[in-house]
Protein backbone atom coordinates (compact mmCIF):
# COMPACT_ATOMS: atom_id res chain seq x y z
CA UNK A 1 0.00 0.00 0.00
CA UNK A 2 2.96 2.43 0.68
CA UNK A 3 4.27 1.65 -2.83
CA UNK A 4 1.59 2.59 -3.99
CA UNK A 5 0.95 6.06 -1.93
CA UNK A 6 4.45 6.79 -2.74
CA UNK A 7 3.67 6.22 -7.22
CA UNK A 8 0.51 8.52 -6.85
CA UNK A 9 2.07 11.63 -4.81
CA UNK A 10 5.39 11.23 -7.26
CA UNK A 11 3.22 11.42 -9.86
CA UNK A 12 1.18 14.32 -8.08
CA UNK A 13 4.01 16.25 -7.45
CA UNK A 14 5.16 16.01 -10.94
CA UNK A 15 1.53 16.83 -12.46
CA UNK A 16 2.10 19.99 -9.98
CA UNK A 17 6.00 20.91 -10.87
CA UNK A 18 5.58 20.99 -14.55
CA UNK A 19 3.19 23.59 -15.48
CA UNK A 20 4.78 25.63 -12.29
CA UNK A 21 8.48 25.00 -14.41
CA UNK A 22 7.07 26.12 -17.21
CA UNK A 23 5.41 29.28 -15.98
CA UNK A 24 8.77 29.83 -14.70
CA UNK A 25 10.26 29.68 -17.89
CA UNK A 26 7.60 32.05 -19.12
CA UNK A 27 8.36 34.59 -16.74
CA UNK A 28 11.88 34.66 -16.30
CA UNK A 29 12.60 34.37 -19.69
CA UNK A 30 9.58 36.14 -21.54
CA UNK A 31 11.70 36.84 -25.06
CA UNK A 32 13.21 33.54 -25.34
CA UNK A 33 9.86 31.85 -24.43
CA UNK A 34 7.71 34.62 -26.92
CA UNK A 35 10.29 33.46 -30.05
CA UNK A 36 9.53 29.57 -29.42
CA UNK A 37 6.00 30.37 -29.04
CA UNK A 38 6.30 32.50 -33.10
CA UNK A 39 8.46 29.93 -34.32
CA UNK A 40 5.47 26.91 -33.17
CA UNK A 41 2.67 29.32 -34.33
CA UNK A 42 4.13 30.29 -37.72
CA UNK A 43 6.22 27.71 -39.12
CA UNK A 44 5.54 23.93 -37.48
CA UNK A 45 7.17 21.40 -39.76
CA UNK A 46 10.27 23.84 -39.75
CA UNK A 47 10.55 23.44 -35.77
CA UNK A 48 9.63 19.69 -35.81
CA UNK A 49 12.66 18.54 -38.52
CA UNK A 50 14.96 21.24 -36.96
CA UNK A 51 14.27 19.34 -33.38
CA UNK A 52 14.44 16.10 -35.39
CA UNK A 53 17.96 17.10 -36.32
CA UNK A 54 18.80 18.21 -32.86
CA UNK A 55 17.35 15.14 -31.51
CA UNK A 56 19.47 13.24 -33.56
CA UNK A 57 22.85 15.32 -32.89
CA UNK A 58 22.03 14.46 -28.89
CA UNK A 59 21.32 10.94 -29.03
CA UNK A 60 24.44 10.19 -30.62
CA UNK A 61 27.26 11.28 -27.76
CA UNK A 62 24.72 10.17 -25.57
CA UNK A 63 24.69 6.81 -26.62
CA UNK A 64 28.35 6.56 -27.27
CA UNK A 65 28.54 7.82 -23.64
CA UNK A 66 26.27 5.46 -22.18
CA UNK A 67 27.92 2.65 -23.73
CA UNK A 68 31.49 3.14 -22.43
CA UNK A 69 32.82 0.87 -19.43
CA UNK A 70 34.03 3.69 -18.30
CA UNK A 71 31.89 5.09 -14.71
CA UNK A 72 32.81 8.71 -15.68
CA UNK A 73 31.48 8.16 -19.09
CA UNK A 74 28.14 7.51 -18.07
CA UNK A 75 27.84 9.99 -15.72
CA UNK A 76 28.78 12.40 -18.17
CA UNK A 77 26.33 11.20 -20.53
CA UNK A 78 23.41 11.27 -18.01
CA UNK A 79 24.33 14.95 -16.85
CA UNK A 80 23.90 15.44 -20.80
CA UNK A 81 21.09 14.14 -21.54
CA UNK A 82 19.43 15.91 -18.50
CA UNK A 83 20.58 18.68 -19.76
CA UNK A 84 19.22 18.51 -22.43
CA UNK A 85 15.63 17.70 -21.37
CA UNK A 86 16.03 20.85 -19.14
CA UNK A 87 16.77 22.77 -21.95
CA UNK A 88 13.55 21.34 -23.78
CA UNK A 89 11.18 22.79 -21.46
CA UNK A 90 12.26 26.10 -23.12
CA UNK A 91 10.48 24.94 -26.25
CA UNK A 92 7.74 23.44 -23.76
CA UNK A 93 7.09 26.63 -22.78
CA UNK A 94 6.48 28.14 -25.82
CA UNK A 95 4.32 25.07 -26.93
CA UNK A 96 2.20 25.86 -24.12
CA UNK A 97 2.24 29.84 -24.56
CA UNK A 98 1.05 28.40 -28.00
CA UNK A 99 -2.01 27.25 -27.04
CA UNK A 100 -2.75 29.58 -23.82
CA UNK A 101 -2.69 32.25 -26.89
CA UNK A 102 -5.24 30.18 -28.34
CA UNK A 103 -7.28 29.61 -25.10
CA UNK A 104 -6.99 33.58 -24.73
CA UNK A 105 -8.30 34.53 -28.68
CA UNK A 106 -11.00 31.93 -28.04
CA UNK A 107 -12.32 33.62 -24.20
CA UNK A 108 -11.56 36.33 -22.25
CA UNK A 109 -8.67 34.53 -20.25
CA UNK A 110 -5.96 36.63 -18.49
CA UNK A 111 -2.21 35.83 -20.61
CA UNK A 112 -0.99 34.11 -17.43
CA UNK A 113 -4.39 32.34 -17.16
CA UNK A 114 -4.00 30.87 -20.65
CA UNK A 115 -0.78 29.89 -20.38
CA UNK A 116 -1.08 28.12 -17.24
CA UNK A 117 -4.12 26.24 -18.75
CA UNK A 118 -2.07 25.47 -21.81
CA UNK A 119 0.52 23.77 -19.97
CA UNK A 120 -1.47 21.79 -18.21
CA UNK A 121 -3.50 20.87 -21.65
CA UNK A 122 0.19 19.80 -22.78
CA UNK A 123 0.82 17.90 -19.34
CA UNK A 124 -2.63 16.18 -19.77
CA UNK A 125 -2.48 15.10 -22.99
CA UNK A 126 1.34 13.50 -22.75
CA UNK A 127 -0.11 12.24 -19.75
CA UNK A 128 -3.14 10.45 -21.87
CA UNK A 129 -2.58 6.51 -21.87
CA UNK A 130 -0.49 4.57 -24.99
CA UNK A 131 -1.75 7.56 -27.64
CA UNK A 132 0.01 9.92 -25.11
CA UNK A 133 2.55 8.25 -24.51
CA UNK A 134 3.63 7.03 -28.31
CA UNK A 135 2.36 9.17 -30.17
CA UNK A 136 1.80 13.03 -28.87
CA UNK A 137 5.02 13.06 -26.04
CA UNK A 138 7.43 11.91 -28.63
CA UNK A 139 6.19 15.09 -31.11
CA UNK A 140 5.65 17.25 -28.78
CA UNK A 141 9.28 16.71 -27.06
CA UNK A 142 10.93 16.38 -31.08
CA UNK A 143 8.83 20.10 -31.38
CA UNK A 144 9.93 21.27 -28.10
CA UNK A 145 13.85 20.65 -29.44
CA UNK A 146 13.32 22.62 -32.33
CA UNK A 147 11.29 25.57 -30.60
CA UNK A 148 14.46 25.76 -28.18
CA UNK A 149 17.20 25.39 -30.90
CA UNK A 150 15.40 28.35 -33.05
CA UNK A 151 14.90 30.23 -29.89
CA UNK A 152 18.15 30.14 -28.59
CA UNK A 153 19.22 30.71 -31.83
CA UNK A 154 17.20 33.55 -32.23
CA UNK A 155 16.03 32.82 -35.55
CA UNK A 156 12.52 34.27 -36.00
CA UNK A 157 10.67 33.79 -39.14
CA UNK A 158 10.86 36.04 -42.19
CA UNK A 159 7.81 37.83 -42.63
CA UNK A 160 6.37 36.70 -46.14
CA UNK A 161 6.32 39.31 -48.51
CA UNK A 162 4.16 39.49 -51.76
CA UNK A 163 5.89 40.48 -55.17
CA UNK A 164 3.57 42.01 -57.86
CA UNK A 165 5.03 41.58 -60.83
CA UNK A 166 5.99 44.49 -62.62
CA UNK A 167 3.82 45.83 -65.25
CA UNK A 168 5.38 46.20 -68.58
CA UNK A 169 3.96 48.29 -70.90
CA UNK A 170 2.72 46.91 -74.22
CA UNK A 171 3.93 48.50 -77.20
CA UNK A 172 1.27 49.59 -79.68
Amino acid sequence: MADISAIFFILLIIGIAFPAMLTAWWLLFPAVISRAQIRVDKTPMQTFWMGLAIVIAVTIPVVILLALPFGPAKFIGWIFLAASLALSSIGSAGIAAHLGARLTSQSNLSPLNGFLRGSVILELAAFFPVLGWFFIWPLLLITAFGATGFALLNWIPREKTTHTPELIPTQV
